[in-house]
């Protein structure tokens, strides 16, 4: 497990950097390219890193199968953390020539990841509603990076212009193709088995009507949203939006449902689940007038409300998840062959349940912070937002340091460190 550990850990140091620049951001001290690197360092560094080490530890679990290649497991994370760090760095300084090579890294080690989870994965006639989504998942995957890596040599060597294609509207399928796409797509997957698992629930009545709701909207929602930015094709574009929201809200309720009827007490994984379900619903009820209006228009890429989706949703559903899969891969380590022979802790009291608690209200009341500031609030909550999110970002990475130093065998955590560090640097 010290390869999918060696990706956590690695993109908790992003989510660091990136609240790092937001912070400079703010401060007016970045200008130019810093808000690309800000976004990108959390969104790739954190969230897709995150499901890199997810799907490789998990994948193998829920299906049933042999990881394909842990050599290409090794070799992805490498490549990925080398080629957005030196993606972030020349966004950061200015140095675009820097983009196609360090983009070009980035890109194949999302391919490579691409690559060795399609090859693990059972055959599609086997597929349950996770293994579906992460199929999908990766068919955007695979999109996402090349479309990225036009537009980094654009910047250096013109290519978009020649065929008449705006570069904006690139950047607006790009983006739509990794949120929505790749990322959101992923999230579904996996809270359909870990907000049935963690709350000993299980679809039942209408949550299997939701279901095939949301597996025939949303994908085909993303698709035409997509290409309707791509070829600023309005029609297109709203038809994939509302299908995209509709789809959206079937998961929520799905979601929600599973919570409410939740046989298990509170947990952090819970109580941040609870936090994406409603941010969900009120996601979708601010975007719904605004892709009606105009789904193509620069203001709208992500709905109503970037903070809403963005740190709501997607950045409460990994600090949710991390919540509990530091924690469970260090008790294996430490305590799973003591298991059945002396006592042993539980996963969820590995951790500081009041740091989670502190870190948890942190970040809500930033968030609620920056979705008001979104919504044209008084000026000052912005900047109290950031600090907020800092904080409690930087509260949830502390908790899970304490959890590895505290927790792991010095001599597994030793061996574990002496791995990842061999698997990030190259070096014993």
């Amino acid at each position: 497990m010290a390869i999918p550990l060696a990706h956590f850990l690695v993109a908790i140091f992003f989510l660091l950097a990136g609240l790092g620049v937001g912070l400079l951001i703010s401060l007016g001290a970045l200008q130019g390219f810093a808000t690309l690197a800000h976004i990108h360092l959390f969104l790739i560094g954190w969230v897709c890193v995150t499901i890199m080490g997810a799907m490789t530890q998990f994948v193998p679990v829920w299906s049933g199968v042999r990881l394909h290649s842990r050599r290409l497991a090794v070799l992805q994370l490498v490549l990925a953390t080398l080629g957005l760090a030196g993606f972030a760095g020349a966004l950061l300084t200015g140095t675009i020539r820097v983009f196609p090579v360090a983009g070009g890294l980035l890109a194949v080690g999302l391919w490579l990841f691409v690559y060795n989870i399609a090859r693990s994965l059972p055959k599609p006639t086997a597929f349950d509603v996770t293994e579906r989504h992460f199929a999908l998942a990766l068919a955007f995957f695979t999109l996402v990076p090349l479309l990225g890596l036009l537009l980094g040599i654009d910047l250096v060597v013109p290519l978009l212009g020649p065929w008449g294609i705006p570069r904006h509207a690139v950047v607006a399928s790009h983006a739509t193709l990794a949120v929505f796409g790749a990322v959101l797509t992923t999230i579904f997957g996996a809270l359909y088995q870990l907000a049935t698992m963690f709350t000993q629930t299980a679809l039942h009545g209408v949550d299997q009507h939701l279901q095939r709701i949301e597996e025939f909207c949303y994908p085909l929602g993303v698709v035409l949203l997509a290409g309707g930015r791509l070829f600023s094709v309005q029609s297109v574009a709203t038809l994939g939006g509302l299908l995209l929201l509709l789809g959206v809200a079937a998961f929520a309720a799905i979601l929600l449902r599973r919570l409410v009827e939740s046989r298990l007490g509170r947990t952090s994984m819970i109580d941040r689940y609870a936090v994406v379900g409603v941010a969900m619903v009120l996601w979708v009820l601010v975007t719904l007038p605004t892709w009606i209006d105009s789904p193509t228009r620069g203001a709208s890429l992500f709905g109503g409300s970037t903070p809403l989706l963005l740190f709501g949703v997607v950045g409460f559903t990994v600090f949710g998840s991390l919540y509990h899969i530091v924690p469970f891969i260090v008790w294996v380590h430490r305590y799973g062959d003591m298991l059945g022979y002396e006592p042993v802790p539980m996963v969820d009291e590995l951790y500081t349940h009041r740091l989670a608690s502190v870190d948890f209200w942190t970040l809500v009341a930033g968030t609620a912070c920056l979705v008001v500031d979104s919504f044209g609030g008084p000026a000052r909550l912005g900047p109290i937002g950031i600090v907020a999110i800092s904080v409690g970002g930087l509260l949830f990475a502390v908790n899970i340091a304490i959890v590895v130093h505290e927790h792991a065998a010095p001599d597994r955590r030793d061996a574990v460190l002496s791995r990842i560090r061999k698997t990030v640097l190259g070096r014993k």
